[in-house]
């Protein structure tokens, strides 16, 4: 199966892991990480500066690409649009 996200096509059998994080800045320069949402939203509440948000996919080859969103709600927006594709299918 063939996934869209943001445009870019993937074909299903050669992901290995999807997951979406936060991404932080680091308090070094213009330094950033990716943090887990859950740690955010339990732990991270005051303590970190979001940058923004990203969907991570690993695939088979050993290659990572980053999907960057500004705010939460355009990922929610592309993780439901995952999901109804997934369903779709």
């Amino acid at each position: 199966m063939i996934l869209t996200i943001a445009d870019i096509q993937l074909d299903s059998k050669l992901i290995t892991k999807l997951y979406p994080v936060a991404i932080v800045g680091t308090g070094e320069e213009n330094e950033t990480t990716h943090i887990s949402l859950e740690w955010l939203e339990t732990e991270g509440i005051g303590k970190v500066v979001v940058a923004g948000y990203a969907l991570v996919v690993n695939l088979q080859d050993g290659v990572k690409k980053e999907f960057f969103y500004h705010t939460k709600e355009e990922l929610s927006k592309e993780i439901i649009s995952i999901q109804e594709q997934l369903a779709s299918k």
